[in-house]
């Protein structure tokens, strides 16, 4: 009787347990990440966390889905049509100053990677330099809306170069096409896109390198997820902190892992080129032991800048906190 009992009772564990492997197997989370743009090398530690199970590590089933500008990425996840979103955070604020009801989790890019660039071969280095030059721009966007702020920094006037306009992608040819001698962008993407299409380096010179304090890509989420999942929000991020930490050690590893899931990302050379060129805009100069944690005095500072060159609402000036939180991050 003993011995049926103990079989009995076997059984019984047995079959809880694979109930509960069951439940566990059905409580895996569906996550979209929407980035900001097409896939480039900024992009690789997500497709890396996703190849080494980083993500299903922490229950997560993640979809990687390429985005179409920062606004468009933040209005999907304000209408919970993505999960998440990696965007530019100065970008995220202007939509949430208005009521969109999304927050960013964690800031990646804590340099801003703005910068004007042309042909290394032509030894333009310094704002100096920049005098009687044309440079390509893109009315509107981003990197434009803070060049008055360099200029004011580096003591150039509009009156020192000359100016063509374009859609991205025009701006970017006009360089390629020695229509212009400058182009405002980033370097690891607009700055791989001309080495892609000449075979020559941009030089850039860095917004950051003189004085201008703005934070770039960071991850949001819409506000409601905060109260209602916060375990998903802080699973993702472990497994982000994770990705980013092991795709610095491991770059080749983490673009191969990005070119299986997005073949037309780029070439494999030139997408490690420009994941290398990232990294310098992490925390601490591309120290990656805490990603994502950004400090009170760096928002503030992007919120001030923001609202004095960025088209960003004044009243923002008077809760900066309201746009991030660290709360959720790993310890």
């Amino acid at each position: 009787m003993r011995y049926a009992n103990l079989r009995w009772s076997t059984i019984v564990l047995a079959a809880i347990t694979g109930i509960a492997l069951a439940g566990s197997a059905r409580a895996t989370d569906k996550v979209v990440l929407m980035l900001n743009w097409y896939p480039y090398g900024e992009h690789a530690p997500f497709y890396y966390g996703l190849q080494k199970g980083l993500y299903s590590a922490e229950g997560i089933d993640l979809e990687i889905q390429e985005g179409r500008g920062s606004g468009i990425t933040t209005q999907a996840v304000a209408a919970k049509t993505a999960t998440f979103g990696y965007v530019d955070v100065p970008t995220m604020m202007r939509a949430a100053v208005k009521g969109a009801p999304v927050t960013a989790v964690g800031v990646l890019l804590q340099k801003t990677p703005m910068s004007v660039m042309g042909f290394a071969d032509r030894n333009i280095r310094k704002p100096e330099d920049i005098k009687g030059k044309v440079v390509a721009m893109t009315p509107g966007g981003s990197n434009e809306q803070i060049w008055p702020l360099f200029l004011k920094k580096t003591g150039l006037k509009e009156s020192d170069f000359q100016t063509v306009s374009g859609d991205p992608q025009t701006k970017v040819n006009a360089v390629i096409n020695k229509q212009a001698d400058l182009v405002l962008g980033y370097p690891m993407d607009q700055g791989m896109k001309i080495l892609d299409a000449t075979g020559k380096r941009v030089y850039p010179i860095k917004f950051s390198d003189y004085g201008i304090n703005l934070v770039s890509s960071g991850i949001v989420v819409h506000s409601d997820m905060l109260k209602s999942n916060p375990d998903l929000v802080r699973r993702f991020l472990v497994a982000s902190s994770k990705a980013v930490a092991e795709a610095v050690k491991d770059p080749k590893g983490a673009v191969d892992a990005m070119l299986k899931t997005s073949d037309k990302a780029g070439k494999p050379d030139t997408l490690l080129e420009g994941f290398k060129e990232t990294t310098q805009f992490y925390l601490n100069d591309g120290n990656t032991s805490d990603p994502f944690r950004v400090a009170d005095d760096v928002m503030a500072d992007t919120v001030s800048n923001m609202v004095d060159y960025g088209g960003l609402d004044p009243v923002a000036k008077k809760e900066p906190r309201a746009f991030y939180t660290n709360a959720y991050l790993p310890n």
